[in-house]
């Protein structure tokens, strides 16, 4: 199974409108995916592909409630679909997610038992069967370095990383790079980056040069996105993906936003390639 984690240390750049439309684009591959939505920003993954109904609800059944062996059902009736993407959508009480496996790992530490807060979810999906019944996972976190992002990496073992290209994105891109190598150590697993992705790309002297530069640091940036604003707002709008929002929504088809859509697809199909040669 493919899987990993979209994430950056920066927000605002588009970490879960990339994470949504490259679930569509394995979909669109004949993949079955899914998707856990860890991001309890009121402009989530659940949100945009509009399961988010469970939300505020504090008698609803969560993944967080799974994580901590306090589950009020089955996995599989977590999962709601969207456009053909399984989602396990966010729910607030993820917000406090530390809190609850710390405590949980205190109980079981009472008890003389060995319980790890940052494997939780890799244990959940894999006793739900996850691994066997999926192609592709993606976990989209928040962008702050927190124990829901340590429990995405044990979970995928790589991450994709958008970022804008300017000098506060180049820097995040390196922070990036010493946050990895620092997840490994902690986490004690290695950590695969499979694609560095630049948003909001306006050929500009200045954006050219910080991808330059991160060229020469060894980054691979196989597809450049290009600022989209009206495309990606209107995705919100209507709570869809790209591929949706143009085949739906739009009254007629503009040739630079079906540019966008092949390199959802082009950028897909790097990211399984990367995989496979990794594995």
């Amino acid at each position: 199974m493919l899987a990993y984690t979209v994430y950056s240390e920066a927000g605002g750049v588009g970490k879960t409108t990339l994470a949504a439309n490259l679930a569509k684009a394995e979909v669109r591959a004949d993949r079955r995916v899914l998707v856990v939505d860890l991001d309890t920003q009121e402009a989530s993954l659940s949100h945009l592909l509009d399961v988010a109904d469970d939300r505020n609800n504090d008698q609803a059944d969560s993944l967080l409630r799974h994580m901590i062996d306090r589950p009020r059902g089955e996995f599989s009736d977590l999962v709601r679909t969207s456009e053909g993407i399984d989602v396990v959508p966010a729910h607030n009480i993820l917000e406090y997610a530390s809190k609850h496996l710390r405590r949980r790992e205190e109980e079981a530490a009472d008890f003389g038992e060995s319980w790890n807060p940052n494997k939780q979810l890799l244990r959940v999906l894999r006793e739900a069967g996850v691994h066997e019944t999926y192609d592709t996972l993606i976990v989209d976190p928040p962008a702050s370095a927190d124990i829901k992002l340590h429990n995405a990496i044990h979970a995928t073992r790589h991450v994709v990383i958008p970022f804008e290209p300017s000098g506060k994105g180049y820097e995040s891109v390196q922070g990036l790079d010493q946050l990895v190598g620092g997840l490994e150590d902690q986490l004690d697993i290695e950590v695969g980056v499979l694609a560095v992705v630049p948003n909001r790309y306006k050929g500009m002297n200045d954006q050219d040069r910080f991808l330059d530069e991160l060229a020469a640091d060894g980054w691979e940036l196989p597809i450049k996105f290009r600022e989209r604003s009206s495309l990606l707002e209107g995705c919100w709008a209507e709570q869809c993906t790209a591929f949706r929002y143009i085949d739906v929504h739009r009254e007629r088809e503009r040739d630079h936003e079906l540019d966008t859509l092949e390199k959802y697809d082009e950028l897909a199909a790097h990211i399984r390639e990367m995989r496979a040669v990794e594995a």
